[in-house]
């Protein structure tokens, strides 16, 4: 059949016009997904930018017909200052791993134990793609945002980016819920990322050490257009927030992906018992080598979607889900030197310096060595030839060394006992494998290394503000505690006046810094940089103290051994002495304190919001002896998801404490306290309370 030939745009009538750029926006759409969801392109490049070139065209006579689903849209927008923060509705999980069948099984228990089963779970495996991590939202089915992971509670806004991106839907198929996120993950196929090496290298450009990161630094460009150039594919497999129910199961969730539009892998495979696992993970390490993008393993997930909503989470990680990795990858190579690095707990780690090698496609030219005792049990030397180690995103390590190839009158290291930045001692305490500089915040490393966690991603998420600004303004003397961050602004013309920089750098900086005035509880904490408090314990004395004033003045009672405050910081569950004794170190120290005051008055400091609400918002609840049909641990999840907090140990300040058999001395003392006592459907009659 013959098309016919398109008038010339100048003969065009407002109607006209209108019905062909729908017509162009449909079957250039299309094109698009035969192209980079298929790989089956329908017609030549040529013709197809004949027909960009047309839409192009009409749009520049009819400007005030350009269409939201326009093939212009999708691709060239004006390039912004810099990425907005997104906040995900849901979070957006990082996954545990394993390494071999035992600990998939142990998770398999896990899991059963949690929910007091015995039944073995069907299950959906899923290769893991190594690519970036997005997440979609979608409004009466048409796309309204995108962003990143991030710290997986909130992300950069490229949704202006994503648009551009055939694989993606800008609309969806059929019937959907009014609001639904669909994470997913953005990625390079091998082929794609060599031609795109191939072209960056003949312009000179930036040619990327793998496809993961040459997806990531493709989706987040400032300009669309950039994006809109490269080759990037999409694979659907998850779900946030969605206002209606859209399956039973996993599997089935999968399906509905398909029928909206998008491409799921289709190697993803639905497994009727657990014990399917570990052929199918065999069977994707074979076919590994030969597919058309890179992957690192394997993520089984529950498939009964209730049972993922009971079974909840831990920390960042879904108890529902693992990721089962791959063996990690090795090469050997040179070491040219060790050498030691001041972290921001003063911890010297001894870090080996490589000959460039290329390990399972990204070049390594550093691995860690850990510690003396690590280096002692390896006996290994500079100059010799070594064994390492990379597996998925962990830190490369040296596993050892090539005994022949040792040089002669290599000798052995010894380790520093001063401190190589500061000179102060070097200490290791009893019982630890860690040497540490004593200097504290007089050792400008560990003054360093304190800012530059405190702005990175996982705490105040300052853009601009990262390792080279962090020690460019500490060697002026323009910060030297994280409150001086926050008088940087002040300093907007000199900064503008540094090499480097400039008035829109500058200003950039000073409005990222400025949006950062308001923060979480959780993030605070984490930020301050106090050891064993990670971004998950942080939540939880976030959660338990619920403002920054209860959480100050608790830590400050709380640096007496034997107080109440000390007590109750240990009775939070997944909060134990160790972790107490260095909150109690860290503020007991006055300069801290005075450090942490300051940077609060330059801020307002959120308190940390609890889900649920209700008469369970703010109580603090204990459970004692074996419930009819809860799990502890499945009852303890229960009750924080509904705002409680729940401890170990029964005090006046306990809310309630439910009771199930063979309930022993917490019973008792609740009694003599005059603490309610609740039997299990006494507590769930308090969650329906809070529904």
């Amino acid at each position: 059949m013959t098309q016919a030939k398109p008038q010339p745009s100048g003969q065009l009538d407002e109607a006209e016009a209108a019905r062909e750029l729908a017509s162009l926006a449909a079957e250039i759409a299309k094109y698009d997904r035969a192209y980079h969801e298929l790989d089956a392109p329908l017609i030549s490049d040529a013709e197809y930018d004949a027909l960009r070139r047309r839409n192009d065209v009409i749009e520049k006579r009819f400007p005030h017909l350009v269409r939201p689903d326009s093939p212009s849209r999708r691709v060239g927008m004006a390039p912004s200052a810099g990425f907005a923060k997104i906040v995900h509705r849901v979070p957006m999980l990082s996954l545990g791993n394993v390494f071999a069948p035992e600990d998939f099984a142990d998770f398999c228990d896990r899991a059963r134990r949690f929910l007091g089963r015995g039944a073995p779970f069907a299950m959906v495996g899923e290769p893991k793609i190594d690519g970036l991590s997005l997440s979609l939202t979608y409004e009466d089915g048409a796309l309204s945002r995108a962003g990143t992971r991030g710290d997986g509670t909130e992300g950069e806004d490229v949704t202006a980016n994503v648009r551009t991106i055939a694989a993606i839907p800008t609309k969806l198929k059929g019937k959907a819920p009014a609001l639904i996120e669909i994470r997913g993950e953005v990625f390079m196929t091998k082929a794609d990322f060599l031609a795109l090496n191939a072209t960056q290298e003949k312009a000179s450009g930036k040619v990327f050490a793998n496809p993961r990161n040459a997806a990531a630094g493709s989706l987040r460009q400032l300009d669309p257009a950039i994006t809109a150039s490269r080759p990037l594919s999409f694979f659907a497999y998850a779900m946030g927030e969605a206002s209606e129910a859209v399956a039973a199961t996993h599997w089935e969730y999968l399906q509905r992906l398909r029928h909206w539009g998008f491409v799921v892998n289709p190697l993803s495979r639905h497994l009727g018992a657990e014990t399917d696992a570990p052929g199918f993970q065999d069977e994707m390490a074979m076919r590994r080598a030969d597919l058309a993008y890179d992957i690192d393993g394997v993520v089984y997930k529950i498939d009964d979607l209730a049972l993922q909503t009971r079974l909840g989470f831990v920390g960042r990680e879904p108890r529902w889900a693992i990721a089962w990795k791959f063996p990690a990858e090795q090469a050997t190579t040179k070491l040219l030197d060790i050498q030691i690095q001041v972290g921001r707990t003063g911890a010297l780690t001894p870090v080996a310096v490589l000959e460039s090698v290329n390990v399972g496609g990204v070049l390594v030219s550093r691995a860690t060595l850990h510690n003396e005792d690590e280096i002692k049990r390896l006996d290994v030397r500079v100059g010799d030839t070594v064994r390492i180690q990379r597996a998925g995103d962990v830190i490369p390590q040296v596993l050892g060394i090539v005994a022949e190839a040792r040089p002669a009158g290599a000798h052995p290291f010894r380790f520093p006992r001063h401190c190589p930045v500061c000179g102060s001692h070097a200490v290791r305490a009893e019982g630890e494998v860690v040497w540490r500089c004593s200097g504290g915040l007089t050792c400008p490393a560990q003054v360093e290394e304190r800012l530059i966690h405190f702005a990175s991603r996982g705490a105040f998420d300052i853009e601009g503000m990262g390792e080279k600004s962090v020690h460019e303004f500490h060697a002026l003397g323009w910060i030297r505690s994280p409150a001086d961050i926050f008088r940087l602004p002040a300093r907007e013309d000199e900064i503008a006046q540094l090499e480097g920089w400039g008035e829109q750098s500058a200003a950039n900086l000073v409005r990222a810094i400025n949006e950062r005035r308001r923060i979480g509880l959780a993030r605070f904490i984490y930020a301050l940089g106090i050891r064993r408090i990670g971004a998950a314990n942080a939540r939880l004395l976030a959660r338990h103290y619920g403002d920054i004033d209860t959480f100050l003045a608790a830590m400050q009672q709380a640096v007496a051994p034997e107080s109440e405050a000390r007590v109750a910081v240990t009775s939070i569950i997944g909060i134990g002495p160790a972790i107490a004794e260095e909150l109690a170190e860290f503020f007991g120290e006055e300069r801290n304190v005075r450090a942490v005051r300051a940077l609060a008055a330059e801020l307002a400091v959120e308190p940390e919001e609890v889900s649920g609400g209700g008469v369970l918002a703010g109580k603090t609840v204990v459970f004692t002896g074996t419930l009819p049909t809860l799990s502890r641990p499945e009852a303890k999840a229960m009750a924080e998801r509904h705002g409680a907090k729940v401890t170990d140990s029964v005090s006046k300040r306990t809310d309630y404490v439910v009771i199930g058999a063979d309930a022993g001395s917490k019973a008792r003392k609740a009694a003599e306290l005059g603490v309610t006592v609740l039997d299990e459907e006494g507590f769930r009659a308090l969650l329906r309370d809070t529904a």
